[in-house]
């Protein structure tokens, strides 16, 4: 087995580089990520379902097509998980639901879609929070998985994109799709010590993934670095295949590192009250990352939200479960259901708002964003802790508590923000910092978060093993 091969956190730009000079099979790859999924996901529990013999006979084909010289683009091998609120269609998408265990996809949407036309191969699905709303991870009816970085002691993974961020971060999975209604890609990215991006509402289709709020919700890629992140959220915008090679190969476009930049970049930061949340550790790498991009050339000053973060978390969590509630109340008014007791009690908070209620909220959103957007018109970015506090022990979560406190604002004014890790705490646990910029922006967000991601130089990963 190629050295590329025996190596679970290979960049998927690398694997790419690596079949296209045909230096290792797609079949290598897969078949080393498949066992690594029989072995250590017995622990982890991040996986729904593993297509495992339709993946290696994909990876197979693939094999042929490159080496008969028809390579499709970048993509083209990767192997890639889903979150099990996206549709494939004839098979089974459970939503995190046990009451849909065998509920069978009519279509496929179009992320996924052109992922799969990209040559991309599903090697499986992975699990989420019941109907995708919740961000500690948990899943009392499917399984809840482990966070990889403390085998110890089981600790929150992030949701609703659990299973998405346990997978990639165990080298279960090269990279992954997650949503994000509240900070359900974000949030499993900073507990699990990798990149994820929220983009604003209109850069990718939701069709053919399970909603939540149609009003909130966004697809998103999960990996381990930036590179990856570029590569696959190009394949999910439908970008031309040739066109991602080429800038890949040569360090072009999102693959070109530009430390520039950072220099004379206006940055908003964390008043002292919006600090006050913040645990000691996450402030302690939060301020060592200010220290650095300041000494990259950017310009921090204090931003106070004309809303405050918390109205702003409460609101976005109203009209979530308002919109939840419209769309799944069939699975939580009847009691002969087994649900998830968690959600269904988040999930009914939705029946008491009316649709007279609904309106008003959607109304104030959009005065806030003028507002809000009025505010940072002098900044670039803002930048904030992703999550609150390192991820803790699942026995000592309050499920009424959301964690995305940064996170849940930025769907709320609809501005696309990045999850960048950033040093680990005492205990060893990742934390992460959140750079927001407004809707529309991927591409520069992607560049800043390159840059910074390049300068913070981080390579840890948890210690896992076969």
């Amino acid at each position: 087995m190629s050295e590329l091969a025996s190596d679970p956190y290979a960049s998927i730009v690398e694997i790419s580089k690596a079949f296209r000079d045909r230096a290792v099979l797609p079949s290598q790859i897969m078949e080393a990520q498949l066992n690594r999924i029989k072995v250590i996901d017995q622990k982890l529990g991040s996986y729904q379902t593993v297509y495992q013999d339709a993946a290696l006979a994909s990876a197979k084909k693939a094999d042929a097509a490159i080496a008969n010289g028809h390579r499709i683009g970048p993509f083209h091998g990767i192997p890639f998980a889903l979150k099990d609120i996206f549709e494939l269609e004839g098979h089974i998408t459970t939503c995190g639901s046990r009451e849909m265990l065998k509920r069978i996809s009519p279509t496929t949407g179009t992320v996924v879609r052109r992922l799969l036309e990209a040559g991309g191969i599903i090697i499986g699905k992975t699990k989420t929070v019941e109907c995708a709303l919740g961000g500690w991870g948990t899943n009392e009816q499917m399984g809840t998985p482990w966070n990889p970085w403390d085998l110890n002691e089981a600790r929150v993974p992030g949701g609703s994109s659990s299973g998405s961020g346990v997978a990639v971060a165990s080298g279960l999975a090269c990279c992954a799709t997650g949503s994000d209604t509240g900070g359900s890609v974000r949030l499993p990215a900073a507990f699990c010590g990798l990149t994820g991006l929220k983009v604003s509402k209109a850069c990718l289709p939701t069709d053919g993934i399970m909603p939540l709020s149609q009003t909130l919700d966004t697809p998103g890629p999960m990996t381990r670095n930036m590179a990856d992140l570029s590569l696959m959220f190009s394949i999910m915008k439908g970008l031309d295949g040739d066109h991602i090679e080429n800038d890949m190969m040569n360090g072009d476009g999102l693959f070109n590192i530009r430390m520039s930049i950072l220099k004379g970049l206006k940055i908003g930061i964390l008043d002292e009250k919006e600090r006050s949340r913040c645990t000691n550790d996450i402030l302690q790498s939060y301020d060592a990352t200010l220290k650095l991009l300041v000494e990259l050339g950017a310009e921090l000053k204090v931003f106070t939200s004309p809303i405050p973060y918390d109205d702003m978390t409460q609101l976005n969590g109203a009209i979530t479960m308002y919109e939840g509630y419209r769309n799944h109340q069939i699975f939580y008014e009847d009691s002969s259901k087994k649900m998830d007791q968690n959600v269904k009690k988040r999930m009914l908070v939705g029946r008491n708002l009316t649709p007279e209620k609904h309106s008003e909220l959607l109304n104030s959103r959009q005065n806030h964003q003028i507002i809000f957007n009025a505010s940072i018109a002098d900044f670039d970015a803002l930048v904030t802790p992703t999550i609150i506090e390192t991820a803790p022990p699942l026995d000592k979560i309050d499920e009424d508590f959301t964690p995305g406190y940064f996170t849940r604002p930025f769907n709320y004014i609809d501005m696309t923000a990045l999850a960048l890790p950033t040093a680990h705490s005492s205990k060893g646990l990742p934390t992460s910092l959140q750079i927001a910029v407004p809707a529309g922006q991927e591409d520069y967000l992607i560049h800043i978060g390159t840059a910074l991601e390049s300068a913070l130089a981080l390579n840890k990963r948890p210690r896992l093993s076969l």
